[in-house]
């Protein structure tokens, strides 16, 4: 069978396991998984002539073997394939005339990790997912179809019922979004990520310390620390405010070569009708001109729009004031947000962006999304519109 012929019939492959499968919910107990996404991305870059158009799958094939109550044993493959046609900069395919798609064609490793857990206490090693907090600044970017994971110890520790949590990992090596063919595709790392949450009366509070020691880029090697609070309070049978206030400093680290020293702001109320959700929100990274804060292991689509203009913070900073409204309804949810985005030094305005998304949830199972980001820039960048439709199923 050609390849052009795989692609064609991949699809059909995709709808068969959908119809022929049951639905069932992942299980702590042994057996295997399996996750499925398909997604269609379109990309209108007024800096490109021509739109990109990715349709792209993504399988994982995964086992769980839960060895007694306390031992776990993990191992979970990665396969991403573009299909039907390339006209998309995947990063990696050479299409440079295109838009970046950054979802590269991989077969990998995704994750393979034993985890021991008693008592308060767990600890897990190996290639796995990590996420701290709200994926601010160690996040998996489970957004593109090619996540990232981390070569890693992890360890978390509960000091009784109502004492703080504490949370320790070790970073050794990043395998990020671009996959294995890629320069970019692997971090070698020497880093430290510390947490400590603390349940209040009134929310919860963490104080963390991120000490990151890139070997591969060294303007990455980066020391972050900072403290976050957050959390709700009911109001009535209906109305429910929320709030969440995080304060950081970041400075240069190991062997970065950059003198930094950047802060970085955070604020977000929302208040809450039923099913209904509506926030304000403001966000600064510091920058002197030269440098400025930055989160390079971040998920960084879930920040700043979702064009993605800022995975990478300008020298000067940036200021994104946005407010957003959303709910869920049954089987339905969805979200609209508007940014406005300007320089944190000087008085320079970057542009401004809508973002809309609408998903379904079949079973609890499989579920289906239509998402939408229109950057307007004011002098950063250039003008872009994306267009998201997927489809996924796990097992």
């Amino acid at each position: 069978m050609t390849r052009k012929r795989v692609r064609c019939v991949l699809p059909i492959a995709i709808a068969s396991v959908l119809a022929v499968h049951p639905v069932l919910a992942q299980s702590p107990s042994s057996g295997p998984t399996l996750d499925l996404r398909y997604r269609f991305e379109n990309v209108d870059d007024d800096a490109f002539a021509r739109d990109a158009n990715a349709h792209t799958l993504r399988a994982r094939f995964g086992y769980r073997w839960v060895a007694s109550p306390r031992w776990t044993v993990f191992a979970e493959g990665e396969y991403v394939e573009g299909l039907f046609n390339a006209n998309y900069n995947s990063t990696t395919n050479g299409n440079t005339a295109f838009p970046v798609v950054a979802d590269p064609d991989a077969t990998e490793l995704n994750q393979a990790f034993v985890s021991y857990a008693e008592s308060g206490f767990k600890a897990t090693l190996g290639r796995q997912r990590l996420v701290f907090d709200n994926h601010r600044f160690i996040g998996n970017v489970g957004w593109r179809q090619n996540e990232q994971t981390f070569d890693a110890l992890d360890l978390t520790y509960k000091l009784a019922a109502t004492g703080p949590s504490l949370r320790y990992a070790y970073l050794d090596r990043a395998q990020r979004i671009f996959g294995d063919a890629s320069a970019q595709g692997e971090w070698n790392l020497d880093s430290h990520a510390f947490s400590i949450n603390q349940t209040l009366p009134l929310g919860s509070i963490t104080g963390y310390a991120y000490l990151i020691d890139n070997q591969d880029v060294a303007t990455g090697s980066l020391a972050t620390y900072g403290l976050r609070w957050s959390g709700s309070q009911v109001l009535s049978s209906a109305w429910k405010l929320g709030w969440t206030l995080e304060a950081a400093q970041q400075k240069d680290y190991a062997n970065n070569p950059l003198p930094v020293s950047a802060d970085y702001r955070f604020i977000e109320p929302t208040l809450g009708y039923g099913e209904f959700t509506a926030k304000v929100g403001y966000e600064r990274l510091e920058g002197n001109g030269v440098s400025a804060f930055q989160t390079p292991l971040a998920t960084l689509h879930a920040f700043n729009g979702w064009a993605d203009r800022f995975v990478s913070t300008p020298g000067n900073g940036l200021e994104d004031v946005y407010v957003g409204v959303g709910g869920k309804h049954g089987s339905w949810n969805w979200q609209a947000l508007w940014h406005d985005f300007s320089a944190d030094r000087g008085s320079a305005d970057y542009g401004t962006e809508f973002d809309a998304q609408l998903g379904y949830a079949f079973t609890p199972a499989i579920n289906t999304l239509i998402k939408l980001a229109d950057y307007r820039s004011d002098g950063f960048s250039s003008d872009e519109t994306k267009l998201w439709l997927s489809l996924e199923y796990r097992y």
